[in-house]
């Protein structure tokens, strides 16, 4: 059973979601065939640069039932555990009840007929009234708790409503059925009046757009508190990379010395000669000492990681997990020979000119058990790749047909297609070796499409 899901995210992104669970070691890599048309190479491709403004890694407490969120809702009593534990229990029922409802809506648009979207959507209604109600059951009545139900109780109420609203605006449209449109917007008008009874929000706040949105935000930042795990980076080749430049840095000021020195013994007094002779020496030093320090480097460095990702949890800053991350530009000939036999599999016609791109996660987690009710953590993995949209064409002009004698022309768009295969391995025996072949295709605004090669 495959442990990793590849999937589109947003315009130019797609992600990589991973359960983990206690005390697994696992590795997975992902090998990019990028067609050299495509303008990826190591002149005008950074791997320090894509990785820090375009690979995002997310770990958080995971559970396998996203339509059972309720998994936590027993602890979130005041008359059950201890009140210590409040936030940290009521935060893990409120982020999974916006998992599974954000699940369910992603769902339910993929549904184009009224007849079958109409009585789904009616349902997560009666579903997210059900949660709602759980959750307001139980409001502590110590006022140093409050603030945290207050901020919860808040931000589903508006998230609900705005993934409602999102489903009236993208579901199909049929006369057939307003009374089931009507049956959701009347809940979306009762969570607006339930946060209005409440003052949850001021007014200044309600009327600007952009300061509801950003409140919202912060909201969720909060309740992501104990559940979603702090992430510290560390770049693991920056002493390693100071070595490099002081060594290249020492031998060139050697050789330099060196020839200073014999230039000033075959000269009796200072002459221009002699000044010229040095000026050229220095010269020269200046000119190749970087070209010869980024040689040295990317020698040395190829094949070593270069970050780790520490994950702590929130509450109590224990290590939960690690994640040692490679990424880099590589040749065919370091391909695995069972990755290179899956881009050997493809057509003739689409084995062009290409380059390779290398990127390996290698996680491990420290804990021996997670907290009551979790038996598995969620890592997701995000590509942005509105990078590489920069060099491609915007359009390929027009494809001509006829019908009869009339000639029409229709305007087509340049489309690229990256070859991705996925490799992930566990330290566990029962699990077996993951290996797939990708096809992702994009244009200059948006990946296109993901398709799994069987």
């Amino acid at each position: 059973m495959s442990k990793t899901k590849l999937s589109p995210d947003e315009s130019l992104s797609f992600k990589l979601v991973t359960q983990l669970l206690p005390k697994e070691a696992s590795q997975l890599d992902l090998y990019f065939s990028i067609p050299t048309d495509m303008g990826i190479n190591k002149d005008t491709f950074n791997e320090v640069d894509f990785f820090n403004a375009h690979i995002k890694t997310h770990c958080a407490y995971y559970s396998e039932q996203l339509h059972l969120p309720l998994v936590r809702s027993r602890y979130i009593s005041q008359k059950k555990g201890e009140k210590s534990d409040y936030r940290v229990n009521l935060n893990l029922f409120s982020y999974q009840i916006r998992i599974a409802l954000d699940a369910d809506i992603k769902v339910t648009l993929k549904l184009k007929q009224a007849d079958e979207f109409y009585p789904v959507a009616c349902e997560l209604v009666e579903q997210a009234k059900k949660l709602l109600k759980k959750l307001r059951r139980y409001q502590p009545p110590e006022q140093t708790l409050k603030p945290y139900f207050q901020n919860a109780d808040n931000y589903l109420s508006w998230h609900s409503e705005q993934a409602f609203l999102k489903l009236l605006a993208k579901g199909p449209k049929s006369s057939e059925f307003s009374s089931e449109r009507n049956e959701i917007l009347v809940f979306c008008k009762e969570e607006t009046a339930y946060r209005e009874k409440h003052n949850y929000n001021s007014q200044v706040t309600l009327e600007d757009p952009n300061r509801i949105t950003n409140k919202m935000r912060l909201l969720q930042r909060l309740i992501e508190h104990g559940v979603v795990f702090n992430k510290k980076t560390q770049d693991l080749n920056l002493n390693l990379k100071r070595l490099v430049r002081g060594l290249v840095t020492g031998v060139i000021m050697a050789f330099v010395m060196y020839l200073v020195l014999n230039a000033r013994s075959n000269f009796q007094e200072i002459t221009i000669a002699l000044i010229a002779l040095l000026g050229v020496i220095y010269g020269l030093r200046e000119t190749f000492k970087d070209e010869i320090t980024q040689w040295a480097w990317r020698k040395i460095q190829h094949g070593r990681p270069k970050w780790r990702n520490i994950f702590k949890n929130s509450v109590d800053d224990k290590v939960v997990a690690r994640q040692t991350v490679w990424f880099e530009l590589i040749k065919s000939k370091e391909l695995p020979e069972d990755v290179d036999g899956l881009f050997q599999k493809r057509r003739q016609q689409n084995k062009q000119s290409a380059t390779l791109l290398h990127f390996c996660s290698k996680n491990e987690v420290k804990q021996q058990e997670f907290i009551p009710g979790y038996e598995e953590i969620q890592q997701r993995i995000t590509f942005n790749l509105s990078s590489f949209a920069r060099y491609l064409k915007k359009g390929a002009g027009k494809l001509y047909s006829h019908e009869g004698n009339k000639v029409s022309g229709q305007g087509v768009e340049r489309r690229y297609q990256i070859n991705l295969v996925l490799k992930y391995t566990t330290n566990r025996e029962d699990s077996d070796k993951q290996l797939e072949r990708y096809k992702v295709t994009m244009n200059r605004s948006e990946i296109v499409a993901i398709e799994k090669i069987n």
